[in-house]
């Protein structure tokens, strides 16, 4: 059995997947395995990963029968994995050389279920910059919610915002087991695996957080967050149906009694730079129609009339004030510019 599985799905991996895969070989531990879930690639990917699992008996390849998204993916991974831990990584990013051993000892030295780090973000042209998690530490149930899950669930919207990336932790596979937690749907599926988990079973809850850097992300700006996403209203209310389970089992109104004004808000700036993201064959005409629909949705329309946004970056500033005013013109004209369309 060994020490850690590394969950990666991989979908079109055949460019990046070479010097992910190197950065899992090169680590300082060996005690590991890699879980390579293919989720219906047409590229090289399946040769890659085959090739991969013939040279180094750590590295299993397991392909899904068709494309079924990330979270089936991680979910295959989870049912599959042996390791007493889990991390995860995706396939166009990388670990630095101590990542899995700093993040074991971790767990090892101060009785911890989970481990965690910060980490670079990386953009195509060079650019590096650290986003921590928490300062350095130990973090047991009620400062893990104070200070992590609290914030993760109720603010959406106030900069800097806490991001629920997986694959900056490292989990006890017990744990998850004990916890329920797993993948779901197609959006934000990493923020909700993470407040389920550090929610559940209070009593064995230990976070142990270094402030070092030790994962490598790709801020890829072909990626979901530029280009259109076909289907995203009903995944954001499926995101949001989720939520009020989550708040129905462990009461985060508590600490946030507007996280539902707040979470709509934040789901509609998003909805509105999908339906101006390029990419999309729709006359402007026709999308700034589908942007008045969707602020008259009686949610959405309760969001805008009761709660006021702050503390976002200037640009979703603008964009809610434009929207609380309904100048939808103007909102058109400026994404129209912003976009260069």
């Amino acid at each position: 059995m060994p020490i850690i599985s590394v969950i990666t799905p991989v979908y079109q991996g055949e460019a990046l997947l070479p010097d992910c895969v190197e950065s899992v070989r090169g680590q300082t531990i060996s005690d590991w395995e890699l879980l390579l879930i293919d989720d219906g690639s047409t590229d090289g990917t399946r040769t890659l990963c085959e090739n991969y699992a013939a040279e180094d008996s750590r590295i299993r390849y397991l392909p899904q029968p068709e494309n079924m998204g990330v979270s089936a993916a991680r979910n295959r991974g989870l049912q599959e994995a042996r390791g007493r831990y889990i991390a995860f990584l995706d396939a166009d990013d990388r670990y630095v050389p101590e990542t899995l051993e700093t993040l074991w000892n971790l767990c090892a030295e101060n009785g911890a279920d989970s481990a965690a780090c910060a980490h670079w973000n990386v953009t195509p042209s060079g650019g590096e910059r650290v986003e921590t998690l928490l300062p350095s530490g130990v973090y047991g149930y009620e400062e893990i919610r104070e200070k992590f899950a609290a914030p993760l669930f109720g603010e959406r919207l106030r900069a800097p915002l806490m991001n629920g990336y997986i694959w900056r932790f490292l989990f006890q596979n017990d744990q998850i087991r004990q916890s329920g937690a797993r993948f779901d749907g197609p959006y934000l599926e990493d923020e909700l695996f993470l407040l389920e988990y550090f929610s559940a079973a209070r009593p064995a809850r230990r976070l142990a957080v270094t402030e070092t850097p030790l994962y490598r992300y790709l801020q890829n700006p072909a990626s979901a967050t530029r280009r259109y996403m076909k289907g995203l209203t009903k995944s954001l209310d499926y995101y949001m149906d989720i939520k009020e389970e989550l708040d129905r089992k462990y009461e985060f109104h508590i600490e946030y009694p507007d996280w539902r004004n707040n979470t709509r808000w934040a789901n509609l700036l998003i909805l509105i730079g999908n339906e101006y993201a390029p990419g999309i064959r729709k006359p402007f005409r026709e999308r700034r129609e589908d942007v008045e629909a969707l602020c008259r949705r009686p949610d959405m329309a309760e969001a805008i009339r009761q709660y006021k946004p702050l503390g976002m970056g200037r640009n979703k500033q603008v964009v809610a004030s434009l929207v609380r005013r309904r100048m939808f013109g103007a909102l058109t004209l400026l994404y129209r510019v912003k976009n260069r369309m």
